[in-house]
């Protein structure tokens, strides 16, 4: 089991432990963060978060067996008007994957966006080579809305993106 917690300063030092190359940053942090991540990028990327009507909300994944951090997750853009917000930043430890975290880091999410902040449509983006994510979002619901062909340009190559994304009708089935 798990349950989601705020991020604080106190977790930079396992997430950027977690961040172990240029490629792998891009993945989870797309063109905000660059190579290598620090403190003083992480400190920007939580202003406005985690407050009474924050427009994102950062956490880690902490498994209540162990009391062990094993994740993190973030629900961001969140748009109150249009009821609606992104689910990003999404990572599970190296030394707990595989295990079904993933899955429950993504119930426990949908549990904050779609009963506590009522939203209507929750969306998130994935690269296409990322098959194991895909999977995870699937189960918990998601359907691809589209391919973004080319989207990303890292070294010499192109990475294309899936946009994916899951209706309160769909997640209270």
């Amino acid at each position: 089991m798990i349950e989601l917690r705020y991020f604080s300063e106190k977790d930079f030092s396992q997430l950027i432990n977690w961040i172990t190359s240029p490629e792998f940053l891009l993945q989870w942090g797309g063109p905000m963060f660059h190579y290598p991540l620090n403190h003083a990028q992480l400190k920007d990327y939580m202003t406005d978060s985690n407050i009474d009507f924050a427009s994102q909300f950062i956490y880690r994944a902490v498994d209540t067996q162990t009391d062990t951090t094993i994740g993190h997750i973030a629900l961001r853009n969140i748009d109150r008007t249009n009821r609606s917000a992104r689910i990003g930043k999404v990572i599970v430890g190296d030394e707990v994957r595989g295990k079904g975290f993933g899955e429950m880091m993504m119930q426990e999410i949908l549990k904050v966006a779609f009963n506590q902040l009522k939203l209507h449509k929750v969306s998130l983006g994935v690269f296409d080579f990322n098959h194991s994510a895909i999977r995870c979002y699937e189960k918990a619901g998601f359907k691809k809305d589209g391919l973004l062909r080319d989207h990303r340009k890292i070294t010499d190559d192109y990475w294309s993106l899936y946009e994916m994304s899951l209706l309160e009708s769909e997640w209270h089935k």
